[in-house]
């Protein structure tokens, strides 16, 4: 049998948070930007160890560093959330983590990971390490990545349905 589950992608608006399900949903990317109005809903079956298998329901919130009415009904019944920021803008770590707390405020403790986005563009990063010490305090882990690239994507959406 497979377990499904519901995950929310939050984040300010052009952290990367479509392309990076795109990546991981279909292996592709698109130097286009589009801005996603509302949710846009994904599935995508997964292999866990143990023979395990999950389908993760992913829900594609549009961009915001706050929660709108509307995103506060999407994230209802989330099992976890990947928590999206921008590693070429500093203020969209915060605004991610404002997000995350808000969230949580309204669905309990449940399971996140932080996606640091962009590491194509590392050379342009305002990120340091050092600041992502409150990430890893509220999140299960941090990753750098690229939905260009593919870095880290697959390693994200694995790592978070391993902890749901």
């Amino acid at each position: 049998m497979i377990e499904a589950r519901k995950i929310c992608l939050l984040g300010d608006f052009a952290v990367g948070k479509t392309s990076l399900v795109r990546r991981f949903v279909s292996n592709t990317f698109g130097e286009r930007y589009l801005t996603t109005v509302g949710v846009k809903i994904d599935t995508k079956e997964i292999e866990l160890p143990a023979n395990r298998r999950m389908k993760l329901v992913i829900w594609d919130l549009a961009g915001s560093g706050s929660l709108s009415a509307p995103a506060k009904a999407y994230v209802q019944g989330s099992h976890g959330f990947l928590v999206v920021c921008d590693g070429t803008r500093k203020v969209t770590l915060d605004s991610s983590l404002s997000l995350l707390a808000s969230v949580r405020s309204l669905v309990g403790e449940k399971p996140a990971i932080m996606l640091v986005n962009k590491q194509d563009l590392s050379e342009s990063w305002e990120i340091e390490q050092d600041s992502l010490e409150p990430a890893r305090q509220r999140c299960s882990a941090v990753f750098s990545s690229s939905a260009k690239t593919g870095a880290n994507v697959e390693r994200a959406f694995a790592a978070l349905a391993s902890v749901l």
